[in-house]
């Protein structure tokens, strides 16, 4: 296939699921059924963004602008670890690998093993030759590079494992809120999507938040406490009811809006139906603590230019990432443009 067919079939492929499928609805209720944390709700809004954002004419051609794609590559082989944190998390690595031109054998997690398979099925369908871009495989074998994504302790055995190859390693990360004290009403329940969206699982979701020194958590917990209905969810219900068990038998100090736990505590990564908070004097104090661990940080919620050395994001906007939002900040079509 060219490059131009290649687009042409995403692009068809992102109009297919604006219109709605059934077999794919019924998909969704098998993968919920399979996977509570994936509830029907969420797998529609991964399904939505990949169509409105990475499958997008426009957005794709101002993505493949930047970089030199040749008509013709040497194709090779490249395997993907794909999570299963939250629904189809691993869609960009495979789209970023077919628009280059090569093969992706792919590894499906087990949290999450029906949908991508009928994303290809109907890629295929558009265009048979989609089908030699593609395999679904138990276990990565004869591959040229490697994309991984795992938590820190898969990540060990990634990095034995494929340190032959040329690789991507993806290791567990988080986002980050920088506050002020003066975010309108609306900035505060905007950061709730940032919070709770996909119950806190993905790499993107707020888990920590830093606070000017004499705060008032007052309005923030109002706010949040409007996504109050997050804790119907059985699984997110017993995770909360656990932490603020463990909190209270430890006599820890927290605060609690009956769907959070905040807590105070230095590192970025909190439990799920937790955050955690830590005060800065001035802003001048947190950028040393950013760059200091950069490599836990996935994004930055912020006002904009609040802090210009860093870019960010705007407070809703974590789960939104355009195709040029690479995880971990790393250039995944640089690097398979570069084998």
């Amino acid at each position: 296939m060219t490059l131009t067919e290649r687009i042409d079939t995403l692009v068809k492929l992102g109009n297919h699921l604006k219109a709605g499928d059934e077999y794919l609805d019924a998909l969704i209720h098998r993968t919920q059924f399979n996977n509570a944390w994936f509830t029907k709700e969420n797998q529609q809004r991964a399904i939505e963004a990949i169509a409105q954002r990475f499958l997008d004419i426009e957005q794709l051609e101002k993505w493949i602008n930047t970089y030199e794609i040749p008509a013709e590559t040497q194709s090779q082989t490249i395997g993907i670890v794909m999570a299963g944190n939250i629904p189809l998390v691993g869609f960009h690595d495979w789209l970023s690998v077919f628009v280059a031109g090569h093969k992706a054998q792919i590894k499906l997690s087990d949290k999450d093993p029906y949908l991508m398979p009928h994303l290809l099925k109907i890629a295929t369908d558009i265009h048979p030759g989609v089908a030699e871009y593609y395999e679904i495989v138990p276990q990565l074998k004869g591959f040229d590079a490697v994309i991984a994504t795992g938590s820190n302790n898969s990540a060990r055995y990634f990095e034995a494992y494929f340190s032959k190859h040329p690789h991507i390693i993806r290791k567990n990360r988080n986002g980050i809120a920088v506050l002020t004290g003066e975010e309108k009403q609306e900035d505060l329940l905007a950061l709730g999507k940032d919070v709770f969206e996909y119950f806190g699982l993905g790499c993107r979701n707020v888990s920590k938040l830093f606070v000017p020194v004499g705060y008032d958590f007052d309005p923030l917990l109002t706010a949040l406490h409007e996504y109050r209905d997050i804790v119907l969810n059985t699984k997110y219900k017993n995770n909360f009811d656990y932490n603020y068990a463990l909190y209270i038998l430890n006599k820890e100090e927290f605060k609690a809006n009956g769907c959070l736990l905040l807590r105070e505590d230095t590192a970025i990564q909190s439990r799920i139906a937790s955050l955690h908070y830590e005060y800065y004097e001035n802003l001048e104090t947190v950028k040393p603590i950013l760059t200091t661990k950069k490599d836990e940080i996935q994004c930055i919620i912020a006002t904009d230019g609040l802090i210009d050395e860093f870019s960010t994001f705007s407070f809703g906007k974590a789960q939104q990432p355009q195709l040029w939002d690479y995880a971990d900040g790393e250039d995944t079509m640089a690097f398979l443009l570069g084998l």
